[in-house]
C-alpha cells in the first residue's frame, strides 16, 4: 500500500478533526441528548417560506440561472440585500464591499489563507472559535492572546512575533455572544481591540455569526461600525466583517459572506475562483428570496425561543449543578460556558458522560489555541426543547458530582 505520509504538506501535521463534527455523530442515538453542536433546531427553519422560493424558481424560468455556473462575487441581488442589512447596522457599502462564501467557516478559511505566512502570528481570543483555530492551523501561524482588558503593548506584540518568524497579521474576534463563552464585547473592549490593531498597523477580523441572536441589554455597534465611525468610509477601514445565514434561516444551504474594504473582496474574488469557482448559485437564489420575505420574522420568532430555552437551561443548572461549577448569563446567541473546579478533567468526563449518562458536550480545551482549558466546558442550549435541557442537565449534574475532588 501506498505510505501517503511522506507525501503529505508540512502542514498537514497541523490539521486535527474537529471534536464538535466528531460528537454530531453521536446524535443519531435516541438516547443521547447532545449539548454539543452549533446547532440550531431545525423545527424553527422557515421550511414554508425555503419551498415556496424553490417552486418559484423553477415555475418562471429562473432555473436555468440558478443551475448555471455565476460570478465568484456571488448572486448580485443577495449581496444587495446584505448590503442593506450592513447599513442598517452602521455600515454603508455596496455589494462591491460584500463576497458570498460558503458559509462564514469559509470566510475564515480564506482570510487566513490571505493573510497568513507561515511563521506570522494571529491575536485570538483564550479561549475562542474552534473552527477558526482549525482554519488558520493550515497556514502554519503562532498564536498570541487578544485579551480587551490585559493587551500587551504593540512593540511586545510586535518582538513576540519576531521571536516566532514572522510579524502581526490580524486580530480575530467575536463581539457579541463569543463561541464557545457567550460572552459579548464592551465599547470599551471593542475601541481598545481598534487602537491595539491601528498601533499594529494589523486587520481586525470580526466574526459576526451570532450578532443577531440577541435576547436582551443593548446592542452595540459591530467593530465596523465602529472603525467607519473613525475613518469615515468602508474604504479606509481595517475590520473585516464575517456575517452568515446558518444561524438565521438555515445551515444547510452553506452561506455566509464577507463585508470588507474593496481591495480586500478584490483578493478574495481571486481565493474563490481558484477554490470553488462560486458557491452555489441555485442556493444563493433561493436565500435572497427568502431573506427578502421573511428574515425579520425569523429572527424575532427563534430570539424568543431561544431566549426561553437559555433561561431554561440557566435554571437548570441552578437546580441541578453542585458548588463549585460557574458559568456566565449570554445576553444572546447558543452557548453557555461552563468552568469545573481546576483539578477537573473535561475531556475525561465527556468520555463518561457520552457513555455512562447519555449526554453530549464540548470539552473546553479543543477552543484554546494552547490546550489549555481542560476544566472547561462548551453547552449549546438551541437544539434541545425544555424538557430534554432539563433532563440532561440533571444527568450531566449527578455525574459532576460524582467526579468532583472531594467526592473520592
Amino acid at each position: 500500500m501506498t505510505d501517503w505520509a511522506h507525501l503529505y504538506a508540512d502542514r498537514s501535521k497541523r490539521m486535527g478533526a474537529s471534536e464538535i463534527r466528531e460528537l454530531l455523530k453521536l446524535l443519531d442515538q435516541p438516547d443521547m441528548i447532545s449539548f454539543a453542536g452549533g446547532i440550531p433546531d431545525p423545527a424553527l427553519f422557515p421550511a414554508d417560506a425555503f419551498k415556496q422560493a424553490f417552486e418559484d424558481l423553477f415555475s418562471d424560468g429562473g432555473h436555468q440561472t440558478a443551475l448555471q455556473y455565476s460570478v465568484s462575487e456571488g448572486y448580485k441581488p443577495l449581496r444587495d440585500w446584505i448590503a442593506g442589512q450592513m447599513a442598517a447596522i452602521g455600515v454603508p457599502c455596496s455589494a462591491e464591499n460584500i463576497i458570498i462564501t460558503s458559509g462564514a467557516q469559509q470566510a475564515v478559511d480564506y482570510l487566513g489563507k490571505l493573510f497568513l505566512s507561515a511563521g506570522d502570528t494571529a491575536l485570538v481570543g483564550w479561549p475562542t472559535y474552534l473552527g477558526a483555530l482549525q482554519a488558520f492551523n493550515a497556514y502554519e501561524p503562532a498564536y498570541q492572546r487578544l485579551d480587551p482588558f490585559a493587551n500587551m503593548s504593540a512593540q511586545a506584540y510586535r518582538e513576540t512575533a519576531a521571536a516566532a518568524g514572522g510579524a502581526v497579521k490580524f486580530a480575530y474576534t467575536s463581539a457579541d455572544f463569543a463561541n464557545p463563552t457567550g460572552e459579548t464585547l464592551t465599547l470599551d473592549a471593542r475601541n481598545g481591540i481598534l487602537d491595539l490593531a491601528g498601533d499594529l498597523d494589523i486587520a481586525v477580523i470580526e466574526d459576526a455569526a451570532y450578532q443577531s441572536l440577541r435576547f436582551d441589554g443593548e446592542a452595540l455597534p459591530p467593530l465596523m461600525a465602529l472603525d467607519i465611525a473613525r475613518c469615515g468610509d468602508i474604504e479606509a477601514t481595517r475590520t473585516i466583517y464575517c456575517g452568515s445565514f446558518s444561524k438565521t434561516l438555515s445551515p444547510g444551504l452553506r452561506l455566509g459572506w464577507v463585508c470588507a474594504a474593496t481591495p480586500v473582496i478584490q483578493k478574495l474574488v481571486l481565493i474563490k475562483q481558484a477554490s470553488d469557482l462560486n458557491s452555489s448559485t441555485l442556493n444563493q437564489m433561493v436565500m435572497a428570496k427568502v431573506a427578502m420575505s421573511c428574515f425579520e420574522e425569523q429572527v424575532t420568532r427563534i430570539r424568543k425561543v431561544y431566549s426561553e430555552r437559555r433561561d431554561h437551561m440557566l435554571a437548570a443548572l441552578e437546580r441541578h449543578m453542585p458548588a463549585g461549577v460557574t458559568w456566565g448569563r449570554p445576553e444572546g446567541g447558543m452557548f453557555l460556558w461552563l468552568q469545573l473546579p481546576e483539578a477537573m478533567d473535561a475531556g475525561a468526563l465527556m468520555e463518561q458522560s457520552v457513555t455512562s449518562a447519555k449526554v453530549a458536550f464540548v470539552p473546553g480545551h479543543a477552543f484554546f489555541a494552547d490546550g489549555s482549558g481542560q476544566n472547561c466546558m462548551r453547552l449549546n442550549f438551541t437544539s434541545c426543547g425544555p424538557d430534554r435541557i432539563e433532563e440532561g442537565i440533571a444527568r450531566l449534574g449527578r455525574l459532576i458530582a460524582e467526579r468532583m475532588p472531594w467526592a473520592a
